[in-house]
């Protein structure tokens, strides 16, 4: 019995301890819960750098200062450089001149969506920043086919490509099939997901993501048959797809320079839709004076102002006129000698 009852006690005992290792775990769960939401929220509070202030002032006079950008932006360093590119795109100020000014090697993503941007600019991009892993050209009018065979050309480290969006956009991403679509040296292989990068002799050699949302059903069943080692449109997914985690670059509902310009007041990129504009007539405050109306009033304020000025000019020049007449006229000097004789007899009379 004495037995039975130390047995009983030990495991009583034991069973406290493990419920005062659960209460205590449990505790410092919750404690690091609270501690990482804590840390969330001064993080969420936490005030944006003096270097993402300045970026938000030069961001609103940005069109002031673009004539002269390419000699201004020699001495920014790359992480100037690719916010103030992401900010010229948000504020419809993006074009060759400005990404080529601002082009740095070191960049490893290149958003250019909705911009001016042609082949040309892409090419030089291209060939100035050939470590990039992610371009969005979508809703870019003016790049076709050949600016995307330069990207392809130069930048062998692309995994993800953003296209269509607009109507050109949609065509350049039709004729860039070929483009994109890889090409084997060695046609022996027995899968394309063990080929080596070598292996592939052209086309986008490391390309793997491919956003294009309005991608017709056709062009998807060619690319799935032909390129599987490229994922259209991938889903968001906690697994990923097959086992492969996706790039934050490859979700469509995320501009690709967000977290570029995620300290930067938005207010830097929506000034120029805030400006107020001239108000036409119509529209104008009842009380408040049409500008030709303001400038008749202070053509006729300062009219009347330099009137007795303009009078005493007058009564000088004719005075001086007179002299002149007088000594250049025998005539008129005698009828001033008589009319100072005249006045000298009266005055003795």
């Amino acid at each position: 019995m004495e037995k039975g009852k130390s047995a009983r006690q030990a495991v009583e005992i034991s069973l406290k301890k493990l419920n005062l290792n659960a209460d205590r775990n449990f505790k410092s769960s919750r404690l690091i819960s609270s501690l990482h939401s804590s840390k969330l929220r001064i993080e969420k509070t936490k005030p944006p750098s003096l270097v993402s202030l300045c970026l938000g002032v030069i961001g609103r006079h940005l069109e002031e200062i673009i004539e002269d950008l390419s000699e201004i932006a020699v001495n920014f360093p790359a992480d100037i450089k690719i916010p103030l590119a992401a900010i010229a795109r948000r504020r419809k100020l993006l074009n060759d001149d400005v990404i080529i000014s601002l082009a740095d090697s070191s960049w490893e993503i290149l958003d250019l969506s909705g911009s001016d941007v042609s082949d040309f600019g892409l090419a030089k991009v291209a060939e100035m920043c050939k470590s990039l892993r992610a371009v969005d050209i979508s809703q870019c009018k003016k790049i076709t086919a050949n600016g995307v065979s330069e990207l392809v050309r130069h930048c062998h480290s692309l995994e993800t490509m953003r296209c269509g969006g607009c109507p050109s956009s949609e065509s350049t991403a039709r004729r860039c099939l070929g483009i994109l679509k890889p090409k084997l040296n060695d046609v022996e292989g027995d899968s394309w997901e063990e080929l080596d990068t070598m292996e592939i002799g052209h086309g986008a050699q490391s390309l793997r993501w491919l956003v294009w949302p309005k991608i017709d059903e056709d062009t998807l069943e060619m690319l799935s048959a032909e390129c599987p080692r490229i994922i259209v449109n991938p889903k968001p997914s906690l697994f990923g797809f097959k086992g492969t985690e996706f790039p934050r670059e490859a979700f469509p509902d995320v501009a690709l320079d967000d977290p570029i310009v995620e300290d930067i007041d938005p207010k830097t990129w929506s000034i120029c839709r805030s400006m107020p504009k001239a108000m036409s007539p119509s529209l104008s405050s009842a009380n408040e004076l049409s500008i030709a109306e303001k400038f008749r009033l202070a053509f006729v304020e300062r009219d009347t102002r330099l009137a007795p000025k303009r009078a005493k000019n007058a009564r000088q020049h004719q005075r001086r006129a007179e002299r002149e007449w007088m000594m250049t006229s025998t005539r008129a000097k005698a009828l001033a000698l008589a009319s100072k004789a005249t006045k000298s007899l009266h005055g003795r009379s």
